[in-house]
């Protein structure tokens, strides 16, 4: 079916309800309940590297959030799994609504997602200024970056540089995948 005739089978605020009393993790496509699934240990370790590296260099107000903080948005929610947020702290918020930087790594369930719907989604959302698309079989980033009105599209691969203005942070991305052996992209 078309995504443009669906309607909505329940509201953000609908969702925040009913996940409250869910064991597991869900988010919240903007029509339905996704069930959010485990990753691979490549997964992880990329997380893991990403929140030591950015967490390294950041500088307060900034700091960086995982996987288990959910991102609120107009019509959505969702489970990054890397934001880096730069306004005041809110102990025991569940949620984020102003994210400056978004990072997602790539899944074989999950890549038609982050790079559509959720790319789509986090360009409307005004605070993300950055959102990565990191490979987990190679050393690789997708990046679009908020330039005026426009979601502009580069990438950086092997031996480049992550580079981050909005948060003052330059990182080599093969730092991403410490500990790894992707293989380097071809083409």
């Amino acid at each position: 079916m078309n995504v443009a005739l669906r309607r909505p089978e329940m509201t953000v605020a609908d969702f925040l309800d009913w996940e409250n009393g869910q064991e597991d993790r869900w988010e919240f496509d903007g029509f339905q309940p996704v069930a959010m699934v485990g990753g691979t240990v490549a997964h992880n370790v990329i997380v893991s590297n990403l929140v030591l590296a950015l967490g390294r260099r950041l500088r307060p107000p900034c700091r960086v959030h995982v996987e288990g903080v959910k991102l609120r948005l107009a019509h959505s929610v969702r489970y990054p799994d890397v934001m880096v947020v730069c306004g005041p702290l809110r102990p025991k918020a569940t949620d984020i609504t102003d994210p400056v930087v978004v990072i997602e790594v790539l899944s074989p369930g999950t890549f038609r997602t982050d790079r559509i719907e959720k790319n789509r989604e986090y360009a409307a959302h005004p605070s993300i200024q950055r959102y990565i698309l990191l490979e987990q079989d190679a050393i690789a980033a997708e990046v679009y970056a908020r330039d005026g009105e426009r979601w502009v599209r580069s990438t950086v691969t092997g031996d480049g540089v992550l580079a981050l203005p909005e948060i003052g942070i330059e990182m080599p991305l093969a730092e991403a995948y410490a500990g790894l052996d992707p293989d380097p992209p071809t083409g």
